[in-house]
């Protein structure tokens, strides 16, 4: 079977439906797919690994059932590696299919492959992988954003119709804006963590990438949803996220954080935020300027948080249940020895930096001071909320950056993540999308929060905008 253009133009359910009529042959579309990545995806280095033969439930059945989708390298696939880009996993094969991997079989998708990220999704830019660094499709010589850089990058130029990252402080948002595609954290506990290899367990949470707000509202409806394997998912009845695709906007209030559009905010960046006020504002929306004022203690509450608990998750890998292992000829050699050559110089300062701050003496100043932080972080937003439905911000400061530009300079890499972090610190839902190019033609992400468990507000709104525009619809020329 042969494809033209056109046929990288549908988005995954517009696929799906042609399978559904009996118009196009799934096996037909996986096999494009699993081609376009062979010819296509050693330009950009987005794929771990790929699947030539995939597992599939033949009962399955959804309105996506049918579709390839790639899944990033820190979800269990059953027999499959799980590396999470890191050295100290490198021989690592799950035993267990991780509950979104469970849902995505029964609704009848075939995964494609995995994905590659940040090693244990530490980082903003891919570069932290201990196999290679995924290079944005819009510029190669630019970074895809990380931890889930891979996965955005596949999607972008369409090597796959979507896939799955983690989030935990960005790491799905980032690089969706980076390359120009929707990325989506769900409410904390909406989607079960449960055979995501965990980085900082009160903070990560899985969400689709897609191209449009369709695909990820179906995507939704298959991975959200209670899970008695993790306590910390939600009780909440199952949610129908399709029914948020309309058009009307009228009467919503989106709230415009003055905290979020200060000095260090990329020009270009800044324009196309106005103009996506504006087409809000033009369709119906209400804009509101609103006050977030403990944003500016986000970065380094999280920096805390998230390393002091990466650094308890991470105390398992120490070479005797699991993974690489260095051999010595003492106990005490061979756990310093593994993790000395296992870990990456990101994952270590990870350690460090969280094993410090929950240390004897260290830990009320740090850690316990940074959980009062946090809280008044989520106050702000429930502040907020009081007066609008959505907040609307960029989604990064800046477009994506050069290779090899921030590596050596850890916290103007952290900063990064600056618009991203305060929403995981509150649990909330958030979503970033294309909202423009710069004069470059790197593309520029807005990002969308909204209430605990109102993640339908961020599809209808972001339905709304892409019904009127098309940067969506826009596919880098490698």
């Amino acid at each position: 079977m042969s494809y033209n253009l056109n046929f990288i133009n549908l988005n995954g359910f517009e696929i799906a439906k042609k399978i559904k009529e009996n118009l196009i042959n799934p096996s037909d579309i996986y096999n494009f797919f699993y081609e376009r990545i062979k010819k296509l995806d050693n330009k950009i280095n987005s794929f771990i690994e790929i699947y030539k033969e995939p597992e599939e439930d033949p009962n399955g059945d959804s309105p996506l059932k049918g579709l390839p989708i790639a899944i990033k390298d820190n979800i269990c696939i059953k027999g499959k590696k799980i590396t999470c880009a890191s050295k100290i996993l490198s021989n690592h094969i799950a035993v267990y299919d991780a509950t979104v991997i469970e849902k995505l079989k029964r609704a009848g998708l075939k995964i494609i492959g995995t994905t590659n990220m940040d090693e244990f999704a530490f980082g903003s830019s891919t570069e932290n992988s201990c196999y290679f660094t995924t290079k944005n499709p819009w510029n190669i010589k630019k970074v895809s954003g990380g931890s889930s850089g891979g996965s955005a990058a596949a999607v972008a130029l369409r090597l796959v119709p979507f896939a799955l990252g983690s989030d935990t402080g960005g790491s799905i948002r980032q690089p969706a804006s980076f390359c120009g595609v929707v990325g989506f954290k769900p409410t904390y506990g909406l989607v079960s963590r449960y055979g995501l290899i965990a980085f900082a367990s009160s903070l990560d949470q899985i969400g689709p990438i897609t191209t449009n707000f369709v695909d990820c509202a179906y995507l939704l409806n298959i991975i959200a949803g209670k899970d008695e394997n993790d306590s910390t998912s939600c009780c909440l009845e199952k949610f129908d996220f399709t029914r948020y695709l309309n058009e009307d906007i009228k009467g919503i209030k989106i709230g415009i954080p003055e905290e979020y559009f200060k000095e260090g905010l990329n020009k270009e960046v800044k324009e196309s935020l106005e103009e996506t006020i504006e087409i809000f504002r033009k369709k119906g929306a209400i804009i509101l300027n609103i006050k977030l004022p403990h944003t500016e203690y986000a970065v380094a509450t999280y920096y805390i948080l998230s390393s002091s608990e990466a650094s308890s998750n991470l105390a398992r890998y120490d070479g005797i249940k699991y993974g690489f292992r260095k051999e010595e000829d003492s106990l005490s050699k061979l756990y310093t020895s593994t993790r000395r050559d296992g870990f990456g110089l990101e994952a270590k300062r990870r350690i460090f930096l969280g094993t410090f701050s929950l240390s004897s003496g260290y830990y009320d100043a740090y850690y316990l001071r940074a959980l009062k932080v946090r809280t008044l972080i989520r106050r702000d937003f429930e502040n907020a909320f009081e007066e609008v439905d959505a907040i609307l911000t960029p989604t990064s400061p800046t477009p994506a950056f050069d290779i090899g530009e921030k590596i050596n300079d850890p916290l103007s890499m952290y900063l990064s993540d600056i618009y991203t972090i305060p929403a995981n610190l509150a649990g909330l839902p958030a979503v970033s999308f294309p909202c423009g190019f710069t004069k470059d033609n790197l593309p520029i992400g807005a990002q969308l929060i909204a209430k605990e468990f109102c993640d339908g507000i961020l599809i209808h709104l972001g339905f709304s905008y892409q019904f009127n525009t098309d940067y969506h619809k826009k596919i880098p020329e490698l």
